[in-house]
């Protein structure tokens, strides 16, 4: 089969230091938006569609590891080496709240109600400060078993979604009782965890393999060995029948969801690629790299009049959910089992 050439990236520089993290905003009023996290220790804002810079956030004093818009796109927040997690006002840039912290903070996440940011890190404390009243203290979640690398919030913001960097697996909170429900069993410690747009799938990244999980029974659907270690992956929102997965080898790879198969291979970046991101429509992906760079690619063949909906072909008879409920009874929930993990760094990471 052959590859398709892509065409030539939306080039955005401004970054010093490696791109860490990126997020997109849902498509709002203004359009859609783009926010990258650096170990610059400046997260950057840019328009979505065209990568064009809005504005910077200044105020950390450590590198930055993670970055994230609300749903409106009006409130930005950050995770940082300098012990905090930062509130931000997207429009004007302006500081909204400092949280500080007793370690590096590694991930953050606002609920989908907006009313809520939780934080994680090298504590192994999950957070949750209610942005109603920011300076009350925060609502501490169970001790996680080991680091935190990644958070998410699924299920209406009942279940919280947390991997470590020194263990594999991916931990299922029940926000009510703050008690692990779950755990989705990996060989390596998985470095990338994203929740689809439409809430059905877990998409992990740990070591050499890509995964895809049902949101709501925790089945594996798919499992794809990678020629590389990949950092980060995203599967595509619209259709669903793509994904992008980003590594050590310096491209972003693009395969089919359901074979497995490469579409498209990307060329450019000059160091590892550290995170990857499909837009909101789908129509686009980002790329952020240890050079400091992030990318903007078209997505190959992205029409209207493409075959695949977005759980699965249109003509395919055998539903995925069917495929899942086949795999949860082999769901392994075993006990973790601690695995090498990396060191994210000193308190400024310089």
């Amino acid at each position: 089969m052959d590859k398709k050439k892509a065409a030539a990236p939306l080039v955005c520089h401004g970054h010093s230091r490696p791109v860490v993290d990126l997020f997109y905003s849902p498509i709002t009023p203004d359009g859609f938006f783009l926010i990258s996290a650096s170990k610059d220790s400046n997260p950057m804002l840019r328009n979505g569609g065209t990568g064009d810079w809005i504005g910077t956030f200044e105020g950390h004093k450590g590198a930055v590891w993670c970055c994230v818009l609300d749903k409106p796109a009006f409130r930005a927040a950050s995770a940082s080496a300098d012990f905090s997690a930062k509130l931000w006002d997207a429009l004007t840039g302006d500081e909204l709240h400092s949280f500080e912290h007793k370690h590096i903070v590694r991930a953050c996440a606002f609920s989908e109600d907006t009313h809520y940011l939780l934080t994680g890190g090298f504590e192994k404390i999950l957070r949750i400060y209610d942005l109603n009243r920011p300076d009350a203290p925060p609502r501490e979640v169970d001790k996680s078993p080991g680091s935190i690398r990644t958070l998410a919030w699924l299920h209406s913001d009942q279940t919280i979604l947390s991997s470590c960097s020194d263990m594999g697996g991916v931990r299922l909170w029940d926000v009510r009782t703050g008690n692990i429900v779950r755990t989705l069993e990996t060989k390596s410690a998985v470095t990338s965890a994203e929740v689809s747009q439409d809430g059905r799938y877990i998409t992990t990244a740990d070591g050499s393999t890509i995964k895809f999980w049902d949101a709501n029974h925790f089945g594996l659907v798919k499992s794809y060995d990678m020629p590389c270690n990949m950092e980060s992956a995203s599967l595509e929102p619209k259709y669903g029948n793509k994904f992008i997965a980003g590594g050590e080898d310096l491209w972003v790879h693009v395969f089919d969801f359901h074979t497995g198969a490469e579409i498209a291979c990307n060329k450019g970046h000059h160091g590892p690629v550290h995170c990857v991101r499909f837009s909101p429509g789908g129509e686009s992906y980002a790329s952020g790299s240890e050079d400091g760079t992030i990318r903007i690619w078209q997505t190959p063949n992205h029409n209207e009049d493409d075959p695949f909906v977005a759980n699965g072909p249109s003509g395919e008879g055998k539903d995925v959910a069917a495929e899942v409920a086949e795999k949860v009874e082999a769901l392994d929930l075993t006990d973790e089992k601690k695995q090498p993990g990396d060191d994210e760094g000193s308190k400024t990471d310089v």
